[in-house]
């Protein structure tokens, strides 16, 4: 007869640490290859959206919309009309699912509602949850946010004084390739200033100007669509280097041409990459 032969208690317990090492060490690895996927996702994503605003600024004399209800409305590709609530008004004829978040922010913060501005009211978004829209209806979720200084506020301060119901004419402004139109935000829209100061910690709670974009979304990144239609991803302490609006000072005082030390920034940014 043979004796059959079998694992010790000992074989087997290095066996499972082996494993359990493995695994710890390849974790990391794995999930930094699925971010890095979902964040080509959210870059094509944000290319059609070029493709989408440069089909709707062509058929509008190159202008924008005017205010965020119209912004909205782009974005949804639908409106409840004016005239008659029970149908909607087509901004493009566009299939819109599918783009509308980056694969990073696709579910809504719970218990979270800001008040009615402009008749828009919903629920604001995070670092990794989309804003949602629920008036007006249809109910909408979404992930980036535009520049607002393009839709609500004169990009020209000075210059335009006067309302324009169709909005800013955009496509004769110059440096296109750095005036951001859609990016990784938290709202649908802001308008942000060059004094500006970032979020206290990652993921605060807090909004309002650059905060809405200065989101760790793609570690140390937000993809961005500009108004050359070229998408690039932007470092957070690059945001304050973009031409938000024509007196947008690009050499503020969170950049390193303003003299920003390291120990300005927030602790959570302190190690990325400066500009």
């Amino acid at each position: 007869m043979h004796r059959r032969k079998a694992f010790t208690l000992i074989e087997l317990l290095v066996v499972i640490s082996i494993i359990a090492m493995l695994i710890a060490i390849l974790l990391p690895t794995l999930q930094r290859v699925r971010n890095q996927g979902r964040a080509v996702v959210c870059q094509a994503n944000l290319k059609q959206w070029g493709t989408i605003l440069y089909l709707y600024t062509q058929d509008n004399m190159g202008r924008f919309p005017d205010n965020s209800r119209d912004a909205i409305g782009l974005l949804r590709g639908s409106a409840p009309n004016e005239d008659d609530p029970n149908e909607l008004a087509l901004y493009h004829r566009i299939s819109t699912e599918g783009l509308a978040c980056c694969p990073m922010a696709v579910r809504i913060r719970p218990n979270a509602r800001f008040g009615t501005w402009n008749g828009v009211s919903g629920t604001p978004g995070s670092t990794f949850e989309a804003w949602e829209i629920t008036k007006p209806g249809p109910p909408f979720r979404f992930s980036y946010g535009f520049n607002n200084w393009l839709i609500s506020y004169p990009f020209r301060l000075f210059i335009r004084s006067k309302h324009n119901p169709l909005g800013q004419e955009v496509l004769s402004f110059g440096g296109k390739s750095n005036i951001p139109v859609l990016l990784d935000c938290k709202n649908y829209c802001s308008a942000p200033g060059s004094n500006d100061r970032p979020p206290i910690r990652t993921n605060f709670g807090g909004s309002g100007g650059m905060q809405n974009f200065c989101i760790n979304r793609h570690g140390q990144y937000i993809n961005s669509l500009f108004l050359d239609w070229s998408l690039r991803r932007i470092g957070l302490k690059e945001l304050w280097t973009l031409k938000w609006h024509e007196e947008f000072n690009t050499s503020g005082p969170w950049t390193k041409a303003g003299g920003v030390l390291p120990s300005d920034w927030p602790q959570w940014m302190r190690s990325f990459k400066d500009y």
